[in-house]
């Protein structure tokens, strides 16, 4: 009644499921990516600002000016 898959086939089936997916869902794949690098860019900025000096707020806003 029910054909069982060998390790091998499987492997192959899950290759071309992955492979076909995220060629549909490239954009998908980018956006998620480009959120994650900038989540870890701002993680790291904020590791570096808390082992810094504090300035006060009107010293930022002068460098503004």
């Amino acid at each position: 009644m029910f054909q069982t898959a060998s390790d091998s086939e499987l492997k192959q089936l899950l290759k071309e499921v992955l492979t076909e997916t995220l060629n549909e869902q490239r954009e998908l794949l980018y956006e998620v990516f480009t959120d994650v690098l900038e989540d870890v860019g701002l993680a790291k900025a904020i590791r570096e600002g808390q082992q810094t000096k504090q300035v006060d707020r009107g010293e930022v806003f002068n460098l503004f000016e």
